[in-house]
């Protein structure tokens, strides 16, 4: 929003008192995350923003609202997501967000324009200002993630990216991962430098960085960073200036590993954010969205006031945005989380720019926006894709094979090497370990290429699950029992134009069509969560105990993430940024 001389000159006359207010919320316990003080008090607001705290008893307002002496606390905000793994449009994920408190979301909206460029990524949030929650732009810095090691639909350099800088919604440069920088690549420092000249601060994604790589990574002026597991990770960034975001998205639980190293150690808070990174639709409406961090921290014994603003003041402060939003005080917009216990974020009303959108009537709602057409027809295979494509072929008796082996509730995995039988020259899975064959499928129609690895942890004893979901690149993922199942669940992604596909014994067994760019729905988001809580079902009864088992296909390919990736160049040695072979040995 601009700031303009006539609108201030009005603010300022409804503090005054000589406009009326537009709404007064009296009867309040306010929470100051200024002064970490609690005390009872009204909230006078006109034009959206908060104009008066405690205004005068003759003071006139086109509507007032009793409180009840609940309390009044910052709407909640999300410093670190990538909404499309929500897999909704923004329109439909207010539904979901906004009445568990969160009125502001930092988007890094890279998956949408790895798949359509600066095209996608406009239409996504274009017209945010109709949104029930406020829309910042992180600006995608890496599309493609791995230029060279994978093949997308879109590319940002310098130019759009320093384009979309400049535009007011866009608060960073979204997250840089280590080979960019370890790498001295001229593209990237082009990229920082173009966020930095405009005042803006440049986010990470320092996966496994040590102490000496931190330092540099920190020397190229990179902020922030959400990838800490262990309280030990969180300690080195925050020592060397890096704040901290602590996640907790559907595959990806932080929180408690986190938080309650800080209690345990009484570590100061206020250089610690709150973010999802990337979190399913039913895991937000079942257990909550940055509410769900900020209760888990107080459960784990953080003091409320201090997990409150981890997720309001500490964000506003790092993103520069601190005179907007992420406090209830006089000239920022009035986004407003009502509470009935500080210790319990169960919200009964929520406000953003002073519109009341959640209350005990439920949500209010968003219309619907239109997407251009073009955003629905992103899948082309090639027109010689099947289930051959999936062979492994190889000599001798048996050979020994690099398979990523997954990590429990976290996104990263590990390289093991096993030895797997070779019968008629192709290489054979093994069920029974819970070895299965993980392939990318190339799906913008420009080469055609697929890739074949290994994987173990996914426990499937039959069929195959194929996604569209593959970040960043976005290509098919499919990880199977056998080639036929694979075939089939690829090509029923081609036909929907997207999505998430279980198929057993030569049929499709279930769906979740993902038509928007191959990555979200139009539907809304109860519909959605049936949709995708059967399909988990389903999951479940090919021998797949995952609680999210699609997120979990989703991030097995990138090749961001220690140790192993894979796209539709082959296996990829994250840390080494290369290809590398599947298999490490022959026995002849």
């Amino acid at each position: 929003m601009k700031f303009t001389a006539e609108n201030l000159k009005n603010d300022i006359k409804a503090s005054m008192g000589q406009i009326d207010l537009d709404l007064i919320l009296k009867n309040v316990k306010l929470l100051n995350v200024y002064t970490n003080e609690i005390y009872p008090a009204s909230i006078g607001i006109f034009n959206k923003k908060i104009v008066s705290i405690n205004p005068s008893e003759d003071t006139k307002a086109k509507e007032t609202i009793d409180c009840g002496g609940n309390y009044a606390i910052p709407g909640f905000i999300d410093g670190h997501v990538h909404i499309e793994t929500t897999l909704l449009t923004p329109e439909a994920l207010g539904e979901v967000i906004v009445p568990w408190g969160t009125t502001t979301m930092c988007v890094d909206p890279m998956e949408i324009a790895n798949v359509s460029g600066i095209d996608g990524l406009m239409a996504l949030v274009e017209n945010s200002d109709n949104l029930p929650f406020r829309l910042f732009l992180e600006v995608p810095s890496r599309v493609p993630t791995a230029p060279g090691l994978e093949t997308t639909g879109g590319v940002l350099g310098v130019e759009e990216v320093s384009k979309l800088l400049k535009m007011d919604v866009s608060i960073s440069l979204g997250e840089l991962d280590p080979s960019k920088i370890l790498g001295i690549k001229e593209e990237y420092l082009e990229k920082i430098v173009s966020s930095l000249n405009l005042g803006k601060i440049c986010n990470g994604h320092a996966i496994g960085l040590g102490e000496k790589d931190l330092n540099i990574y920190a020397t190229a002026q990179l902020s922030d960073d959400h990838e800490s597991v262990t309280y030990d990770e969180l300690l080195e960034r925050l020592r060397l200036g890096i704040k901290a975001l602590v996640r907790e998205g559907s595959s990806e639980r932080n929180v408690e590993e986190l938080i309650k190293g800080v209690v345990e150690n009484k570590l100061s808070t206020e250089n610690l954010m709150f973010c999802t990174d990337d979190k399913h639709v039913n895991d937000i409406f079942n257990e909550g969205h940055i509410s769900y961090n900020i209760q888990k921290s107080i459960d784990l014994g953080l003091d409320p006031i201090e997990a409150i603003k981890i997720a309001t003041i500490n964000a506003a402060k790092h993103f520069r945005i601190e005179h907007m939003i992420g406090s209830i005080t006089p000239g920022r917009f009035a986004d407003i989380v009502i509470l009935k216990d500080l210790s319990i974020i169960k919200p009964t009303m929520v406000l953003k720019d002073g519109l009341v959108v959640v209350d005990e009537n439920g949500y209010r709602g968003c219309e619907k926006k239109e997407y251009p057409k073009e955003l629905f027809t992103t899948v082309k295979l090639s027109p010689e894709f099947s289930h051959k494509d999936f062979i492994i072929n190889s000599e001798g008796k048996r050979v020994k094979c690099r398979i990523i082996d997954l990590v429990k509730d976290q996104i990263i995995n590990k390289e093991i090497q096993e030895w797997m039988k070779i019968e008629n020259s192709q290489l054979m899975i093994d069920v029974d370990r819970d070895i299965l064959k993980l392939s990318v499928v190339e799906r913008y129609g420009k080469n055609g290429r697929v890739s074949n690895g290994l994987v173990h942890g996914f426990g499937l004893k039959r069929g195959a699950l194929a996604a569209s979901v593959s970040h960043d690149h976005h290509n098919i993922v499919v990880v199977g029992t056998n080639d036929i199942d694979m075939e089939v669940a690829v090509k029923k992604i081609e036909k929907m134009q997207g999505g998430f596909v279980i198929a057993a014994d030569g049929k499709v067994i279930d769906t979740l069509a993902l038509p928007l760019c191959g990555l979200m729905t139009t539907l809304p988001a109860l519909e959605v969560m049936e949709l995708m809580e059967e399909l988990n079902n389903n999951v479940e009864s090919l021998g797949c105990s995952m609680s999210a088992p699609f997120m979990s296909l989703s991030f097995i390919s990138l090749p961001t993430v220690p140790e192993l990736g894979l796209t539709d160049f082959g296996l990829i040695d994250v840390l080494n940024h290369r290809i590398i072979d599947l298999i490490t040995e022959v026995e002849v």
